[in-house]
């Protein structure tokens, strides 16, 4: 039995000949259609076309009509042109050494992990890396070039459907006049290829990372389900330019430039600034805006061969690609500002809740129940990770009603993450900022012993100028630069060494500190 779909359908496919003879072949040209039903019906009715475009003889590149649809423009360098028409502010970034960045450092420096710091060499810094002659040949072959791969077009800053490891390969070794489109790959995961065996993350990123330390080694491993973003192979060919955005789910990056360099651009993560990238991001401005002639500062930042960066959460950051490159890097999720640099929306705060609730409820079981259900608690905890399930569940719970601006305790309210604010927006404590408020259950076991010894003071004395120019402290920063001079100064000099161990799951690790005080009196 025919339908009322099936005459529709019939009327539409007698339609399309007619219209093709009328525009050429073009259905665009259509400007309003009816069917015959319609017109017999009414003679008013009538099919109208669009008035043909002017004509142009000028010689034109092929329109790429995904990119058309989507509202970019199909020059897919045009990133690089606007690079060149705007100004940036130096960075302001720590360079530190590879030895510099350990735990000591996020005790010491209270700024640590705040802001983006740039390590200009490895050495030190307990990661692992292939040597310099690898290349996306080497890629390929250790991870398989029928793997799936995500390849971003440039142009359009969309994934282009389709790509395995070895087509990218072809593409990647074509001459850059070669290539039709500009492309880059970001999201390469490699845990458990052959590949992986060669990268080992920073020290630092292994003794934060949630998943490192936190997640169960025997629900790790090939055909185990568990976060697998702390291994990414990114491969961008010159002109590639990923787009303002910050990385997922709150988590900080680190970031090695094997071969060939990238420029960074940064902005401050201030709540006027997010503002800004929110009303920016996913709209119509996103198009045709610059976003950083929305925000206050934008910080550029090259890294070379051989350069690592890590980047706190939050922030807000574009990247450019001036030559063919190929970087390792991964996001990690760490204790250290959570909640305080990203705000969450209120569905993941909600899960998060319930989730947190969940944990603390078992916790009470194992404080309070009964014998069996302390026991089937107990075995749902990975202890080979977490030492103290009771105050990692309340710090859990904590953070997550900080983040809702919701600073209780209350053990007996459940699924309280929110504040009533009748109607306005949550805002964000301000003893968040303070920086004893790290934990709030539990502060974590860095050493297991700590030794400090201090060595008798020496006193002798020197002739030196006294410190009286405004300039004095760049002479006196560094040591045997002080200016001599003809006043006669006592100098005392003392010792201190400082001596940290603690076991590893391999062994264990030493850290000597020597540190020197001077005091400096004239007469």
């Amino acid at each position: 039995m025919r339908t009322v779909q099936h005459a529709q359908l019939d009327l539409l496919m007698r339609a399309i000949p007619l219209v093709r003879s009328r525009s050429g072949g073009d259905l665009d040209a259509v400007d309003k259609w009816y069917c015959s039903a319609c017109l017999e019906a009414n003679s008013n009715l009538s099919i109208t076309f669009k008035a043909p475009a002017r004509k142009s003889f000028r010689k034109r590149a092929q329109r790429d009509y995904a990119n058309l649809n989507s509202g970019f423009a199909s020059d897919p360098r045009r990133w690089s042109r606007l690079l060149e028409h705007k100004t940036f502010k130096e960075d302001p970034f720590k360079r530190l050494a590879g030895s510099q960045v350990r735990l000591e450092w996020l005790e010491k420096d209270q700024t640590a992990m705040t802001e983006p710091i740039v390590i200009e060499h490895p050495d030190g810094l307990g990661m692992t890396m292939p040597s310099t002659d690898f290349t996306v040949d080497d890629v390929v072959e250790l991870v398989g070039e029928d793997t799936p791969v995500e390849v971003i077009d440039v142009a359009s800053q969309s994934a282009s459907p389709g790509w395995t490891l070895g087509k990218w390969n072809d593409y990647f070794n074509l001459d850059p006049e070669a290539r039709e489109k500009i492309c880059n790959v970001i999201s390469l995961e490699i845990s458990g290829t052959r590949l992986a065996d060669k990268i080992l993350p920073p020290r630092l990123v292994r003794d934060l990372d949630w998943v490192e330390n936190y997640w169960p080694s025997t629900r790790k491993g090939k055909g185990s389900t568990y976060p697998k973003v702390q291994l990414y192979c990114l491969m961008g060919v010159a002109y590639a330019w990923t787009d303002w955005h910050v990385d997922f789910a709150g988590s900080s990056v680190y970031y090695h430039i094997l071969r060939g360099s990238k420029i960074f651009y940064f902005i401050r993560p201030t709540p006027e600034n997010l503002k800004a990238y929110e009303k920016w991001s996913g709209t119509e401005l996103q198009n045709h805006s610059w976003l950083g002639d929305m925000v206050d500062d934008v910080y550029k930042v090259e890294l070379k061969q051989g350069n690592t960066m890590i980047i706190p959460a939050g922030w807000i950051h574009a990247v450019y690609t001036p030559v063919d490159t190929l970087v390792f890097g991964g996001n990690f999720l760490h204790s250290y500002d959570v909640g305080k640099r990203v705000p969450f929306s209120d569905r993941v705060l909600e899960s998060m809740s319930q989730l947190a609730d969940f944990l603390v409820s078992q916790v009470r079981i194992i404080e309070g129940g009964n014998e069996t259900s302390k026991r089937e608690a107990r075995e749902q905890i990975p202890t080979d990770r977490v030492k103290d399930a009771a105050a990692m569940a309340r710090e859990l719970r904590w953070r997550v009603r900080l983040a809702g601006g919701n600073p209780s305790e209350d053990e007996s309210s459940q699924s309280s993450w929110k504040t009533k604010t009748n109607g306005n927006k949550r805002k964000q404590p301000s003893f968040l900022d303070d920086p004893d408020e790290t934990f709030r259950n539990f502060r974590p076991k860095l050493w297991d012993k700590v030794f400090e010894t201090s060595a008798e003071p020496e006193t002798r004395c020197e002739k030196r100028r006294r410190p009286v120019n405004e300039d004095w402290a760049e002479g006196w920063s560094q040591f045997d630069r002080e200016e001599i001079g003809e006043e006669r100064v006592e100098v005392q000099i003392q010792q201190h060494s400082i001596v940290k161990v603690r076991r590893t799951t391999t062994g264990l690790e030493r850290h000597r500190i020597e540190r020197v005080v001077e005091k400096w009196n004239w007469d």
